[in-house]
């Protein structure tokens, strides 16, 4: 019998599977803080209540078989809920640092690829109470929308109710048609625009290892919207974590020497009417600038505004999808696009932003106190930030290679004070 064609990896998951080495994982954490409760969270309960709704998902029980021609999706015959929720035991797990130090360790940990690539590790209690569930999700399995779905699917309660049909949520897409002439006029132009723009200059183009360092920090979401809206032309929420986090940089690297960045923005190309278990990776980018040299944070934030509302005007990511993919029918010239594109000399970092659930969430009863996200780091990209949503606030995680660029805890110092210059200069 013939295997099933839906049983193979995509080729976005295929070429995400194959990036993985000696000094990359391939994985997202996404750290769940919980508040403090009585006593510790019950293991088996959690276990219990992941099992049950684990069919909603079905990659979570199976794993990559790479025996063959093309990686497969294959069931685990000896799939164990032990393996994949478990608690972390740490003798010294009493801080917020200790949080840290833990979840990057977890994060330089390759995932079993004999198992489903995805585990949760409890952490804590901490000295305050709080515990934490550290998720990693490889990303060959879940890009950065379905790993949240992931998570409501089978870790978080209540479960959210589905948007209606008319209601367009966060990190939905809907593309533009076009006729092939005028995709053919476009191409060249959003070419020109997201990657005509090479630069030696790349205070994070450094070599990696297998290390991490993590660090994170957190704001209210109604803050940043309160932010946007107060520009003459609206600014978005990611618009002003972009402008944060130009700040946070301007300052960590030193505001005499500081030189306009080039980052990389993750643009998912989920669309609406896809199902919750449809977990294949569809992302997209745009490249844009960091205003780093401009002293004013509001010029920052206008600058990155009119940047991004122009790009995604002209749908520059659903263009460099559709390129990118035209260009991987040929493997050899694919690869070859895919090294350019992936260069330190088109952009510096990368830096992500994912909706997570727009109400308070809670896992066997304990309530989801901070919801943040981590990716790792690349060669010759020794930063990756990422920033998610949840219930009111939007966490953002930092994530390094220590041996490359130490000291990441000043960093997300930094963030914080940019975020507080961005906000008093609104006047919010």
């Amino acid at each position: 019998m013939a295997p099933d064609e839906s049983d193979r990896l995509s080729a976005d998951d295929a070429r995400i599977l194959g990036l993985e080495s000696a000094s990359i994982t391939g994985h997202t954490l996404k750290l769940v803080v919980l508040e403090p409760g009585a006593g510790a969270l019950d293991l088996e309960a959690l276990r219990s209540a992941v099992v049950r709704r684990l069919p909603s998902q079905p990659r979570a029980t199976h794993r990559v078989d790479t025996s063959g021609p093309e990686p497969r999706w294959v069931p685990a015959g000896d799939f164990d809920i032990r393996e994949h929720v478990r608690r972390r035991v740490d003798a010294r797990c009493t801080s917020t640092t200790d949080l840290w130090r833990i979840v990057s360790a977890l994060m330089s940990e390759h995932l079993d690829r004999s198992r489903p690539l995805w585990t949760f590790d409890v952490i804590g209690p901490l000295a305050d109470g709080r515990e934490a569930i550290a998720a990693r999700i490889h990303h060959a399995m879940a890009d950065g929308i379905a790993g949240v779905r992931f998570l409501n699917s089978v870790l978080f309660g209540p479960r959210q109710e589905a948007a209606s049909a008319s209601e367009k949520s966060p990190g939905q897409h809907d593309s533009t048609v076009l006729t092939p002439l005028e995709e053919a006029r476009r191409m060249p132009a959003a070419l020109m625009r997201e990657l005509g723009h090479p630069d030696d200059y790349s205070p994070f183009d450094r070599p990696v290892t297998i290390a991490r360092e993590l660090a994170f920090a957190v704001a209210p979401l109604a803050e940043f919207k309160a932010i946007g809206g107060s520009r003459p032309a609206a600014a978005t929420v990611n618009d002003v974590l972009l402008a944060v986090i130009t700040g946070g940089l301007r300052r960590w690297l030193g505001a005499a020497g500081a030189r306009n960045l080039r980052a990389q923005i993750p643009v998912s190309l989920h669309h609406r009417d896809e199902a919750a278990g449809d977990l294949a990776n569809r992302d997209s980018f745009l490249n844009i600038d960091l205003p780093l040299a401009d002293s004013d944070p509001l010029r920052r934030l206008d600058k990155i505004s009119a940047e991004t509302r122009e790009r995604k005007r002209l749908d520059d990511a659903d263009e460099m999808y559709d390129l990118f993919h035209a260009l991987g029918c040929i493997k050899r010239v694919g690869a070859v696009a895919q090294r350019l594109a992936g260069s330190a000399h088109e952009f510096s970092l990368s830096i992500s932003n994912v909706p997570g659930p727009r109400d308070p969430v809670q896992v066997t009863g304990r309530r989801v106190q901070n919801l943040f996200s981590s990716s790792e780091p690349a060669a010759h990209h020794a930063l990756r930030i990422s920033a998610i949503s949840c219930a009111g606030d939007i966490g953002i995680g930092l994530c390094t290679d220590p041996t490359a660029l130490p000291d990441i805890a000043a960093l997300a110092g930094c963030v914080e004070a940019a975020y507080d210059e961005l906000r008093g200069a609104a006047g919010i």
